[in-house]
């Protein structure tokens, strides 16, 4: 008998034993603020879905429709028969919303990172990367080939040093960061990683996926926040979190657009972006320009939960935005939260290594426009009394 897949049997135990495996849940239900998982009704704390989107019946209609007009699937690849109307008008409206010159999309975020790193950077180039930069582009810069350099978080100051410490030893450089850090919910000195990188005359890059629909005016992330329009070179973001449906975005100067269509691999050899996804997207741009009601309420529930949560006795982190942390170090105790929270009727998911570092389990609670102020009562009612019964808070 065959023992070439015995050591897969081994180490799917050994997540078992140390609390690291990953049970997956179903849901039966639209996302929104209570769904249905796995058979049972419960308020949601996991989804990226921060406006309530997802499920909004403008975005509903607007796919309905393009299945009307286009069909489902696109049949394609960009370059040789997929590109259609819709995909350049939501190009168009995303460049005019993030302020920028150009934009691209492609078929999620974590694939707009993968094609734009290696696109911009080679194997003679460096990249000075956050150390707690998203796993896109961790692998974005690994496929790059180019020498990675990793400076401490949020940090310009370490930024500055590790570049001092490596001029001379690159063709080109590429400073890039979160604009958003999903697991702790903090996001960097924009402003000041702009000026480190015009001092040395280094591309910027930010992947501000956490950052779209959430900061900034009406929602244009964080280099409309920090009024950084035209000094980022590339604003990465996705449509699948505040924006409610797929898809991703790579919004900045035109000529790295433009060198995108060319050179984004996963541009150039994946399939389009569905239309019904496209024309979804468009309607939720149309939500966000016509009133900023949906930033306003997700920011209101943030700050009432996050300040419940603190005076209870339970630590957040350093969050800065809505995705607020329950910072619990044991693994195995954030999987016994979370699967007490569940039975008390909150589907809030528990992240340990390796989403985050060891002896950082959390509890991550994200915050939506969609919950009530009732829905916040009974999501800390929960926390509270699972807190106390798992010895976390007194």
């Amino acid at each position: 008998m065959s023992t070439k897949l015995n050591w897969i049997d081994e180490e799917l135990q050994n997540l078992k034993d140390s609390g690291l495996y990953n049970k997956i849940r179903t849901l039966s239900s639209p996302q929104g603020a209570w769904l249905v998982v796995d058979g049972r009704r419960v308020l949601n704390f996991c989804s990226n879905n921060y406006l309530g989107l997802a499920n909004h019946p403008r975005l509903v209609s607007a796919a309905q429709q393009a299945m009307e007009d286009y069909g489902v699937g696109p049949g394609a690849v960009r370059t040789i028969a997929g590109t259609m109307d819709p995909h350049l008008q939501l190009e168009q409206r995303m460049a005019e919303f993030k302020h920028v010159e150009a934009a691209i999309t492609f078929q999620s975020g974590f694939t707009a990172n993968l094609g734009t790193i290696p696109a911009l950077v080679g194997k003679e180039d460096m990249i000075f990367s956050d150390e707690l930069n998203h796993a896109s582009i961790i692998d974005g810069c690994r496929l790059s080939g180019a020498v990675i350099k990793r400076y401490e978080h949020a940090d310009p100051v370490s930024l500055e040093a590790v570049i001092r410490e490596n001029e001379g030893q690159y063709r080109r450089g590429l400073i890039v960061t979160d604009g958003v850090f999903s697991m702790d919910g903090d996001f960097p000195p924009l402003d000041q990683l702009a000026d480190v990188a015009e001092n040395y005359d280094l591309m910027l890059m930010v992947d501000d996926a956490h950052g779209e629909g959430v900061l900034g005016e009406g929602g244009r992330g964080i280099v409309d926040h920090f009024k950084l329009h035209g000094r980022v070179d590339v604003e990465v973001g996705t449509f699948s979190k505040a924006f409610g449906v797929m898809g991703g975005v790579v919004a900045g100067k035109r000529r790295i657009i433009e060198w995108l269509r060319q050179r984004g691999r996963p541009f150039l050899f994946s399939s389009a972006v569905t239309v019904p996804d496209v024309a979804a997207t468009i309607a939720a741009i149309d939500v966000l320009e016509e009133s900023t009601e949906l930033v306003d309420r997700l920011w209101k529930n943030a700050e009432v939960f996050k300040g419940e949560m603190q005076a209870l006795g339970f630590d957040t982190g350093k969050s800065m935005t809505p995705i607020t942390p329950v910072m619990l170090g044991d693994a195995k105790l954030a999987r016994e939260f979370s699967r007490q929270l569940y039975e008390a009727g909150v589907f809030a998911m528990a992240l340990g290594f390796p989403t985050v570092p060891r002896g950082m389990a959390r509890i991550r609670v994200m915050i939506s426009a969609a919950h009530s102020e009732e829905d916040l009562e009974q999501a800390l009612a929960a926390f509270e009394s699972v807190g106390k019964n798992l010895g976390v808070i007194d």
